[in-house]
């Protein structure tokens, strides 16, 4: 019988759930970390949400890619493969991303997805969060990542849409309000937040649990080498806060030094 606080295992087994992932530079490291746990647990979920760095991961495995595939696929990462300076609104032009996401993905259209998708974009003109469910599914993770001043804005259905991060940050504004949610949270780097409480970060929500992993390495385009480091780290903490006891709404666990 379930205790009354369950553990984050007991929890998730308990029905289906979504995964959202939140934004985070480079962050997609992490977030596979997690993921590869849950798969080898058998916890899937039903739904899957992101933004940015969540929106990689979580698109390209509803889109079919497996966390173990990922995990190659970004150990195999060099800043020469999506390093392409050229004119315009950022330094990179994204077309050397673009192109990888394209190759990288098994479904490239939403609906082909193996679970609902939704990914969270910040749409320049109207300076607001712009979630997309339909369509060009490498288009949506493409703008998601599109990091302001890193990236050029991406035009998807005749709108210019940058990092999702922008304005949602958790990258759960696409998932129905009905919908229990494991939320993987990548702390920010801000040093306001980082001296205040980190559970301050994670939204408040009906249903929603966050799993918080402290002190991950970080990750650049000139730290790539700390990205596995992460991704080890990530997993390792997973494993540990599956049997940890859901404090309120967050389970936390720290990365191994």
């Amino acid at each position: 019988m379930t205790r009354a606080r369950p553990t984050l295992r007991e929890w998730l087994h308990e029905g289906p759930f979504a995964l959202a992932m939140s934004s985070g530079f480079f962050g997609f490291f992490a977030h596979t970390g997690v993921l590869s746990v849950l798969e080898d647990e058998g916890l899937v979920p039903s739904r899957a949400s992101g933004s940015s760095a969540g929106a990689l991961v979580a698109g390209a495995w509803a889109s079919g890619v497996d966390a173990t595939t990922l995990g190659r696929e970004l150990e195999a990462l060099r800043r020469e493969h999506f390093w392409d300076p050229g004119l315009g609104a950022g330094l990179l032009r994204g077309a050397l991303f673009r192109a990888k996401l394209e190759s990288m993905l098994p479904a490239r259209r939403f609906e082909r997805a193996r679970v609902p998708i939704t990914i969270s974009t910040h749409d320049v003109a109207w300076n607001r969060t712009r979630v997309i469910d339909a369509g060009d599914l490498a288009a949506a993770i493409h703008a998601s990542c599109a990091v302001p001043l890193m990236f050029h804005p991406v035009r998807v259905d005749g709108r210019w849409l940058v990092d999702g991060g922008v304005s949602d940050r958790p990258g759960l504004r696409g998932v129905p309000e009905r919908e229990r949610v494991l939320f993987h949270h990548l702390a920010s780097r801000s040093p306001w937040r980082r001296k205040n409480d980190p559970a301050l970060e994670v939204p408040q929500r009906a249903g929603l649990v966050a799993l918080v992993i402290e002190d991950l390495p970080r990750v650049g385009p000139y730290r790539l080498g700390e990205g596995l480091r992460a991704m080890k780290a990530a997993r390792d903490a997973t494993r540990v806060a599956l049997d940890r006891v859901i404090e309120g709404s967050i389970v936390s666990a720290p990365a191994a030094s």
